[in-house]
């Protein structure tokens, strides 16, 4: 099957990622049948899908004569296995239980048709090392991020046995329903984002503890340099900004080797001054890129200031 033949989908869990991601195939016009195992979650669920389609109504995202629609799509069940055999793609999302993802995973693989791809949404757990399914090469891992019908990005990684088949399949599908599918070589503990995250996480927290600053200083000096430099220029490009001939002294000083950063110093790419380093800038001048680079730095911090963006939520 294609991806542009999926029909119908199954979301195993109700909880805050799963309701959300069965809302994006809905409004893909795609049949979804959201299961778990209370009938209270499912509830909940629709509800949340009510009030999400209202803020995307209320914000213009959507027309309210589309809300319908999109939640007719969405069928809530506790019938994992009826549910697994209409599916032409299924995606857990339930807890971050080991014994919980084994279960779901056994359930699919019994019930869904041959050649359906399992996915999980795990968000740390090597579910290639915790689940056993026959087919291996169908398995594939497709971690969203909170709340999936606002945020684009669906990171896809594929275990040491996945058919590339499978991950090909699966970015191409995310691409249909609107996301935006970044294929990891291989499947890590925390993907990209969240392993830099993590970091950061732990560097906040060691802040907090030792009462160098207030939670609200922290958010506020993160609002007011990282974000609004990263969405312009990530985290890897940055390096090309500071000077790549920094980031070695400042790597080298601290005990670290960076082959990758040492051996572009020595072929005299320093970032955006020579127009190559991390990224490669086609021989414009460094006027030019940091020309670019500011008008967006600019545009942006008037859009954050227009919408409040540096107070409290």
């Amino acid at each position: 099957m294609k991806a542009e033949e999926v029909k119908r989908v199954v979301i195993v869990g109700a909880g805050v990622m799963g309701h959300s991601i069965a809302q994006v195939f809905a409004r893909a016009g795609v049949e979804v049948d959201l299961v778990d195992i209370r009938e209270d979650l499912l509830t909940r669920a629709m509800e949340r899908v009510q009030g999400n389609l209202k803020t995307l109504v209320d914000t213009g995202r959507i027309r309210w004569d589309e809300a319908p629609a999109i939640v007719d799509r969405i069928h809530p069940g506790t019938d994992l296995a009826a549910a697994g055999r209409r599916a032409d793609f299924a995606l857990e999302a339930v807890a971050e239980l080991p014994d919980v993802k084994k279960q779901v995973f056994q359930e699919l693989e019994e019930s869904c048709p041959e050649g359906t791809v399992l996915a999980s949404n795990t968000s740390s757990l090597d579910i290639f090392d915790i689940i056993e399914v026959r087919d291996p090469t169908r398995l594939v891992c497709a971690h969203w991020f909170a709340p999936p019908h606002i945020i684009p990005l669906v990171e896809v990684a594929p275990g040491p046995r996945t058919a590339p088949e499978t991950v090909a399949f699966t970015a191409e599908l995310i691409e249909r329903i609107g996301r935006r599918p970044l294929v990891m070589k291989t499947f890590v503990p925390g993907y990209i984002v969240n392993r830099i995250q993590h970091v950061i996480i732990s560097a906040v927290l060691e802040m907090l503890v030792n009462g160098w600053a207030s939670p609200e200083e922290i958010d506020l000096a993160v609002k007011l340099s990282l974000g609004i430099r990263l969405p312009i220029v990530g985290v890897a490009q940055s390096l090309d900004f500071t000077g790549l001939e920094l980031v070695h002294e400042i790597t080298s000083g601290m005990g670290l080797t960076v082959p990758l950063i040492a051996d572009k110093v020595k072929q005299g790419h320093l970032g955006a001054s020579t127009s190559r380093g991390i990224y490669d800038y086609g021989g414009r001048s460094e006027q030019e890129i940091l020309r670019d680079r500011d008008s967006r730095y600019l545009e942006l911090l008037d859009q954050l200031e227009r919408i409040g963006a540096f107070k409290p939520v």
